[in-house]
């Protein structure tokens, strides 16, 4: 996180003076890729975001897009499939969403074919959307309350 926040900082200073290019191609990359990441969060609900639309946004191909996530965990399909999960689980479990239904939610999340949806979250969780609900809403402390708020 410090190396990044350096490289944020020198990008930035970098910029400002008009000399971008002369920074090393590390600090260059490492900036990049948190302006994709950044990108990525907040596109999730879009279901056209994919790499050709990610790598369209930031003036770079779709092989170089994949080039800068060799370093990283997972490919950026992988990274966007795992958040957009990861927002579909948490609003499955909370009591004040359970009115939504379970395809809506994960249409909000960019996931537009429910069996699709179904898969790809039991793969994640081992369990289906609808068994992860109904045990996050019965074992809710508030969950009456938050039944009737839910408006």
């Amino acid at each position: 996180m410090a190396a990044s926040g350096g490289d944020l900082a020198a990008t930035l200073l970098a910029v400002r003076l008009g000399v971008q290019d002369t920074l090393p191609t590390e600090t260059r990359n490492t900036v990049l890729l948190a302006r994709i990441n950044a990108f990525i969060d907040h596109h999730l609900g879009d279901p056209e975001l994919c790499p050709a639309a990610i790598a369209a946004h930031h003036h770079i191909s779709v092989p170089t897009l994949h080039l800068l996530f060799q370093s990283e965990p997972e490919t950026v399909s992988a990274r966007i499939r795992r958040r957009r999960l990861e927002h579909c689980h948490a609003d499955l479990t909370d009591p004040r969403l359970r009115r939504r239904s379970i395809s809506a939610i994960a249409a909000r999340w960019g996931f537009l074919r429910p069996a699709d949806f179904s898969r790809a979250f039991r793969a994640a969780y081992s369990v289906a959307p609808r068994e992860l609900r109904q045990a996050a809403l019965r074992s809710a402390p508030d969950a009456r309350r938050g039944a009737r708020s839910d408006k």
